[in-house]
């Protein structure tokens, strides 16, 4: 599989954030990217790892009653 490498503007566009919130992941060092010379791009998988760490799965009745059992 051949891999794909976005701009910051591309990678902003794809996230659906403004390029200031992808330069400041970058300066945090909270996503893998790739420097050729003084270019920054960051790999499509590498946006789809970041996404998928934040991922929150919904509340349901299960969740609910297994919370509620470790606070008691």
């Amino acid at each position: 599989m051949e891999a794909r490498y976005l701009t910051v503007e591309e990678a902003a566009a794809y996230l659906n954030t403004g390029v200031r919130f992808v330069r400041r992941l970058i300066a945090e060092r909270r996503i893998a990217f790739h420097k050729a010379g003084v270019h920054v791009r960051l790999a499509l998988t590498d946006l789809e790892s970041f996404m998928q760490a934040g991922r929150v799965e919904p509340i349901t009745r299960a969740s609910v009653r297994r919370d509620l059992g470790r606070a008691a």
